[in-house]
C-alpha cells in the first residue's frame, strides 16, 4: 500500500526514536476553529492562506464534477469533500496531487454510503473531466478516454495508497451523519418558509466546500445554514412575497438571539454566527471571481447539474457559469452589520488541553500512515472513549 507515497511523504514520517510495539489512535469527529487553523497552518507549507483556499475550492469542484458525471447522490459528494479537507489537516498539500486525494476521498465516501464504484471506474470518469478534448475524440459509447493501461494502473495504486491514509484519519469509522435532513426538519420547526428551506439546503451543499462540517455537528450546520439563508434573504434582489419576507426576518431574529431554542435544538447562537461568516466569505469569493469554475453555486442560481430531462449543457462540456446574485460589497456590509451586533465568541480550545501542539503532535498524529506495530483504532477523541463511546 505504500507504493503511492511520494518520497517527501515517506521522509516526513522518518524519525530517530524507536516506534512503540502498540499504540492507539483516536477518532476526532469534530475540531474547534482554533484546531482547524492550527492544523491547516502546519500543512500549508509555503502556500498563503488564499492559495490554500483556491487549491481547496479547485479540489472540491473536481469532486463535484466527477461525482455528478457518475451520478453519485449528494451525500456521497458532500462526504468526499469533507474527507478531502480532513486529510489535509494531517498531511501536507505539497506532498500530494489534489486529483489523487480527491479521488481517494470519493472512493472512501462511496464505501461509507453504499454507492460503491471500483477505483478504475472513478478514474476513467476523472480522465474525461480532466481531459475533455480526449473524451470528445473517444469512440466508445460512454465516452471513456483511451489512456495508457500502465498510467491507469499507476494512478489506481496511488489512489489506493491514499485511501489507506484517509481511512486512518477517520480511524476506520464509517459513520457519517449528514446535515441535509436536519435542514428540512429544523426549518419547519423554526417556521421557515419553503423558499427559505430550499435556500438553506443549497447553502448546506456549499458548506461542504468549507471546514464547517469538520467543526460542527449536522444539526448545528443545518441551523447555521438556515440562519445564513434568512440573513441573505433580506438582501436578495429576487422578488418574493411579503409573507415570506416577514417569516424570513422572524427566523433571523429568533436564531440571532440566545434563548430556549438553543437547548431545544442543541446549538448555540455564537456557532451559527461563525457558520454564517464562513458561508458569506465563500459567496464573496464567488462574487469576486464569477468566471472561476470552482465557485459555489448559490441557492437561487440555475442548477449546474440539471436532470437528463432538461439538459442545459452538453454532458461532455463544462456547466455554464452560474449567475451571481450578490455583490461583494453587499455581502461585506452584511458581515459588518453582523459584527456590530453579534455575541462574544465561545472559548476556543480543544477537548483535553489548551495546548494545541500537545494534542496534535503525539502518537495519534505521528504514526498516521505507518505499518509498524499494533494499532488500536478508537471511535472517539481522548477523554471521551470509554464514556459511552
Amino acid at each position: 500500500m505504500q507504493n503511492g507515497h511520494s518520497g517527501a511523504t515517506l521522509g516526513r514520517h522518518k524519525h530517530t526514536f524507536q516506534l512503540p510495539s502498540s499504540f492507539s489512535k483516536h477518532h476526532h469527529p469534530y475540531f474547534t476553529p482554533a484546531e482547524v487553523q492550527h492544523l491547516s497552518d502546519k500543512q500549508r507549507g509555503k502556500l498563503s492562506a488564499s492559495q490554500e483556499e483556491r487549491a481547496k475550492q479547485q479540489a472540491c469542484g473536481f469532486i463535484e464534477a466527477v461525482s455528478s458525471k457518475i451520478g453519485f447522490p449528494r451525500k456521497t459528494i458532500a462526504t468526499a469533500q469533507n474527507l478531502y479537507q480532513r486529510f489535509h489537516l494531517f498531511f501536507p498539500r505539497k506532498d500530494f496531487n489534489y486529483h489523487d486525494v480527491s479521488l481517494a476521498a470519493l472512493y472512501v465516501s462511496t464505501k461509507m454510503h453504499d454507492t460503491l464504484k471500483k477505483p478504475r471506474e472513478i478514474l476513467m470518469v476523472a480522465y474525461a473531466v480532466r481531459f475533455p478534448e480526449l473524451a470528445a475524440k473517444s469512440k466508445t459509447i460512454g465516452g471513456e478516454v483511451d489512456m495508457d493501461p500502465v498510467t491507469v494502473e499507476h494512478d489506481r495504486q496511488r489512489v489506493l495508497a491514499i485511501e489507506r491514509l484517509i481511512l486512518e484519519t477517520i480511524c476506520f469509522n464509517f459513520t457519517s451523519k449528514m446535515p441535509f435532513p436536519y435542514v428540512i426538519k429544523l426549518g419547519r420547526k423554526v417556521g421557515a418558509s419553503k423558499r427559505l428551506i430550499k435556500f438553506a439546503w443549497r447553502l448546506t451543499v456549499d458548506s461542504h466546500r468549507t471546514p464547517v462540517p469538520l467543526m460542527y455537528p449536522p444539526n448545528t450546520v443545518a441551523l447555521g445554514c438556515i440562519y445564513t439563508a434568512a440573513l441573505l434573504s433580506t438582501i436578495e434582489p429576487t422578488a418574493s412575497s411579503n409573507r415570506d419576507d416577514g417569516s424570513d426576518r422572524q427566523v433571523a431574529n429568533l436564531l440571532k438571539q440566545k434563548g430556549d431554542w438553543e437547548a431545544t435544538y442543541m446549538a448555540e447562537a455564537e456557532d451559527l454566527e461563525e457558520i454564517a461568516h464562513i458561508l458569506i466569505d465563500l459567496l464573496m469569493q464567488a462574487a469576486q471571481n464569477p468566471s472561476a469554475n470552482t465557485s459555489p453555486r448559490t441557492p437561487s442560481s440555475p442548477s449546474p447539474h440539471p436532470s437528463p430531462r432538461n439538459q442545459h449543457f452538453s454532458s461532455s462540456g463544462p456547466p455554464h457559469t452560474p449567475q451571481i446574485l450578490y455583490k461583494s460589497d453587499q455581502l461585506l456590509q452584511l458581515k459588518i452589520t453582523m459584527r456590530e451586533n453579534e455575541h462574544p465568541p465561545r472559548p476556543d480550545r480543544p477537548l483535553s488541553t489548551a495546548d494545541l501542539s500537545a494534542v496534535y503532535s503525539g502518537n495519534d498524529v505521528f504514526h498516521l500512515g505507518k505499518n509498524e506495530g499494533t494499532v488500536r483504532f478508537l471511535f472517539g477523541p481522548p477523554g471521551v472513549v470509554g464514556h459511552g463511546v
